[in-house]
């Protein structure tokens, strides 16, 4: 039963990357053909490559605008206000750690796929080099059984038959087959060249893909790390970690913008090979394999005679006319020659070890094993590969545009915070509504002035004091001065009178008045005479 061959279609997006615009260093139009080794295509792709560059230049442009808006455009905080209103920068924070935060997810998946796709073409390289070097050893072997043993038990056979001239033409046929079977042999095409540049593009593929892989794996990390501590930073408002995470964005917004230059690069250049990759290893494989041979591998079409049916078939024809001298020869022979039987013997074991080594030879150069392999590094490549890179692309786009929103909002928490420390240092350290004003004014060497609970703990004092007269009017000191001194033990209330300071007089809780209304006239007339007038 014949197996359906599987034939290549390179997918859209290889076609869509191809037709990308190709320019050499002086602006010039190119050939999109994939060829590596001309200096021209190397040109068009560093050009590609530049798009990195571009758009890490077009952030730090949009970043100095930014930077000049903030320092001379920056609008004032309203006085009334205790903090600036920071919804816009909220909701910018947020909206940019979910746009990182989606391109990393993408960044992951992009990352797998390209991996895959490599580990694919690695995998099927290895498996095109290792029947490569099965038909290497095949041949090998098979060309030291007929040039070594047979023409040794041959040239033996030569002396034993010397006075028996049919005996000897017998020899000279089949020597005349064993030089058959090396020609065929010899014939078929070299191939240590192919198997050692298999080797080494596997082993080099898989070196760079896992230091490619590791390096997006970091870099995808880091991002999650930077909104992580964004986050913190923002909540923290501490200095040093928003200085901390501006370093760690400039660096991944850096690494963001070369990543997407270098695999904008790479997947327009593997499209390019993609689209038409049979031409390329043609013309790779033109020093030590015919057209014929590199297109009955590459397409295995039935309609492509094979290359090689012809010399495997007069090689199987040669080894089966031998195998029936030898057994002529042996029941002739022998009982004449009773001496040739042990070389008899060993020219029949050769040839039937030189068959089975044939027929395992002619399964191996059937084309259907490694056109199999050859679709399948294409499909891991120009699928998968080029896929991912695709994915990895749109991950370092969205990641180096978020990052330098991210850095707009750094700075712009930056400039708030530095407005807050400035509004506290223009507050009066005598304004008795600042803090540091009622933790200073229960120094002692700063104020005369005493609170409720300092006169409860020391009363033993009171009598020291020498109070002032009272006024003509005999009136009672005012009530918030009353309040003051009772209350001025607590936190939020002042314990300092406020007269001729063109000060607002202090708010009082419910519980404050009351504890007064409930004073008696002792302790009225007790703390009452200390502040008047």
């Amino acid at each position: 039963m014949a197996t359906a061959r599987l034939d290549y279609v390179a997918p859209w997006w290889t076609y869509w990357l191809h037709n990308f615009p190709h320019f050499n260093f002086f602006f010039q139009s190119i050939d999109n053909t994939f060829k590596p080794e001309a200096a021209s295509y190397q040109q068009s792709l560093i050009f590609l490559a530049s798009v990195g560059a571009v758009g890490l230049g077009l952030s730090m442009l949009v970043l100095a605008v930014f930077l000049v808006c903030l320092c001379c455009c920056r609008k004032d905080i309203d006085e009334e206000a205790k903090r600036p209103n920071t919804c816009c920068l909220t909701w910018s924070a947020a909206i940019t750690g979910l746009i990182i935060c989606s391109a990393v997810g993408v960044g992951f998946y992009g990352n797998s796929e390209t991996n895959d796709g490599v580990y694919q073409l690695t995998y099927s390289l290895s498996n095109a080099n290792h029947t490569l070097g099965g038909i290497n050893n095949l041949v090998a072997g098979t060309l030291g059984n007929v040039q070594t043993g047979l023409k040794q038990h041959l040239e033996r056979l030569d002396e034993i038959f010397a006075a028996k001239s049919e005996f000897l033409n017998s020899l000279r046929f089949m020597q005349m087959m064993v030089n058959n079977v090396i020609h065929e042999m010899m014939a078929l095409p070299d191939i240590n060249k192919a198997n050692v540049n298999l080797a080494a593009i596997a082993d080099q593929t898989a070196l760079v893909e896992y230091y490619r892989w590791l390096t997006y794996l970091l870099l995808l990390i880091l991002d999650l790390v930077i909104c992580l501590a964004m986050c913190l930073g923002m909540a923290k408002q501490s200095r040093w970690l928003l200085i901390t995470i501006m370093a760690f964005v400039a660096l991944s917004m850096i690494l963001s913008w070369a990543s997407l230059g270098a695999g904008t690069a790479t997947a327009v250049g593997t499209s390019d090979f993609c689209v038409s990759p049979d031409k390329y290893i043609v013309n790779q494989t033109k020093d030590f394999l015919t057209a014929d041979v590199a297109h009955y591998y590459l397409f295995c079409s039935p309609n492509l005679p094979n290359p090689f049916q012809q010399s495997l078939t007069i090689c199987q024809r040669s080894l089966t006319t031998m195998q029936i001298q030898i057994q002529g020869l042996l029941q002739i022979t022998v009982p004449i020659f009773p001496t040739a039987e042990r070389d008899l013997l060993g020219i029949q074991r050769l040839l039937n070890s030189t068959e089975f080594s044939l027929h395992q030879l002619t399964a191996l150069l059937d084309c259907r094993g490694l056109h199999k392999d050859y679709l399948d590094a294409l499909i891991g490549v120009c699928y998968d590969g080029v896929e991912g890179l695709l994915y990895l692309s749109l991950f370092s786009l969205l990641a180096g545009c978020a990052l330098s929103a991210m850095l707009c909002a750094i700075f712009r928490v930056w400039t708030l915070m530095g407005s807050r420390d400035k509004e506290y240092d223009d507050i009066d350290e005598e304004d008795p509504f600042n803090p540091q004003a009622r933790q200073m004014s229960y120094n002692p060497r700063r104020s005369n002035i005493h609170s409720f609970c300092s006169y409860t703990s020391s009363l033993g004092s009171q009598a020291s004091i020498q109070p002032p007269l009272p006024s003509a009017s005999n009136a009672s000191p005012p009530e918030y001065m009353n309040q003051s001194m009772l209350f001025g033990g607590s936190p939020r209330y002042e314990n300092a009178p406020l007269i001729g300071r063109g000060s607002p007089p202090p708010s009082y809780s419910p519980s404050m008045r009351t504890t007064y209304l409930s004073m008696t006239d002792a302790q009225i007339r007790h703390f009452g005479t200390d502040f008047q007038a």
